[in-house]
């Protein structure tokens, strides 16, 4: 039982990691694009806004992906 409380704990440990990381990439596009909208640069603000677009579609797939498949153990076990 200790294993698994431990195992746990890193995991959530790891999944706060991920979130903070995830949370200060996205900021970086908001910054990226605050400052070529100043700079007037409309094609690299387009180009950031699609990539920033692009990540969070992958961040919500990937969430969506992780919750089917703890579903799916969960069914299983």
């Amino acid at each position: 039982m200790g294993q698994a409380v431990k195992k746990k704990s890193i995991s959530e440990n790891s999944d706060e990691r991920d979130i903070i990381l995830i949370g200060k990439i996205y900021k970086s596009f908001e910054a990226l694009e605050e400052t070529l909208g100043k700079l007037q640069l409309e094609e690299p603000l387009f180009i950031t806004y699609m990539a920033k677009k692009s990540f969070a579609d992958t961040v919500f797939s990937q969430i969506k992906h992780h919750k089917e498949k703890t579903r799916f153990q969960r069914f299983i076990n």
